[in-house]
């Protein structure tokens, strides 16, 4: 069957949910996207997406090979210009029906962010035997070093074991802000300035709480590449899913190769690991929410949906290599210029 083919008009925010929510749809392909703003946010997404971009609606309109017209400018001149040089087989949706389709692609957004939210909290449902066992080693520290001071006169020996409080309270100190940055939500994400190895490092602490990794030979190949504009947290979600995924899926032994490089405008961050590998049946499954071949009980098959929705939504991939008995390779494409949708 071939795919609906889409023009949008208007890049501003409705324009931009639009363009996010059709790229993830097989069936529809958008062809060309206006606005007479050149700095519109949706052009910019569209141009990541390798998606035509022009600052003249009506000449993206009266071109060839469009099925559907979606107005959103907002502007009520527009549908006369679309009437007099859209040709005879496309059809228009603008003024009313635009705005439904906005209200749903508002009731969309709203969905993925639960679905985002509640994909964390089970995650950190995985990883809470072992952050209770984290939190604990420390505070027990804590104790018994305060417990020497309360018996010690020896100013020096007083001050070693203040030094030992204060190393427990900053590591305490690092697994609560790792978790806290996890599994932040609510209100809008905000890009920043992200530095990729960092977060791929604190994705790699994270995932001690998913499972044993005492076993795991780790490889870091990292080059410097430029920071990437995107949420932090997000990121940080994207890591942790496909480390933990990697993990899981060598029990806690095997090697696990992490990569970080650029290659032209993008940065590319591939998780290696050498497990049992991806059946070609379930290859082009794997994106799919909720399908897993995990245990029932163990994770709820939304992580890698949820990692190709981020990824997607700043206007990059994900490339997958695999095959049964050869392990798992995912590769994350974004661009420098990430644009947040």
């Amino acid at each position: 069957m071939q795919p609906l083919k889409v023009i949008i008009l208007g890049a501003g925010r409705g324009g931009t949910a639009l363009i996010n929510l059709f790229a993830k749809g097989a069936g529809v392909e958008v062809v060309g996207v206006a606005d007479t703003n050149p700095e519109a946010q949706g052009l910019k997404l569209a141009a990541t997406l390798s998606i035509p971009t022009t600052t003249n609606p009506a000449d993206l309109v009266a071109r060839d090979g469009a099925n559907l017209i979606v107005d959103v400018t907002g502007d009520p001149r527009m549908a006369a210009q679309i009437a007099a040089v859209k040709p005879p087989e496309a059809e228009v949706l603008s003024g009313t029906s635009a705005r439904l389709l906005w209200m749903l692609v508002q009731d969309e957004q709203t969905l993925r962010g639960q679905l985002l939210q509640a994909e964390k909290l089970a995650t950190l449902g995985t990883f809470a035997a072992q952050i209770a066992h984290d939190l604990k080693n420390p505070l027990y520290c804590i104790r018994e070093f305060a417990q020497f001071i309360e018996e010690e006169a020896d100013p020096a020996r007083i001050k070693e074991y203040s030094q030992e409080i204060l190393k427990a309270d900053k590591y305490l100190a690092s697994i609560v802000d790792n978790l806290m940055t996890y599994a932040r939500g609510g209100g809008s994400p905000k890009a920043e300035s992200v530095r990729v190895p960092e977060v791929l490092d604190q994705a790699l602490t994270m995932t001690r709480f998913a499972t044993a990794t005492n076993d795991v030979e780790l490889i870091r190949e990292y080059s410097v590449v430029p920071p990437l504009q995107v949420d932090r947290g997000e990121l940080l979600q994207v890591f942790v899913n496909l480390v933990t995924n990697a993990a899981q899926a060598m029990n806690g032994q095997g090697r696990l190769t992490l990569t970080v490089k650029g290659e032209g405008t993008d940065v590319m961050i591939s998780v290696q690991d050498n497990g049992p590998g991806i059946s070609p049946a379930d290859l082009p499954k794997i994106f799919t929410p909720f399908f897993t071949t995990k245990e029932q009980g163990v994770g709820t098959g939304l992580g890698l949906a949820i990692v190709d929705t981020i990824v997607r939504k700043y206007g990059g991939r994900v490339d997958v290599e695999s095959g049964k008995g050869t392990g798992a390779k995912f590769t994350v494409r974004l661009p420098v210029a990430s644009v947040e949708g």
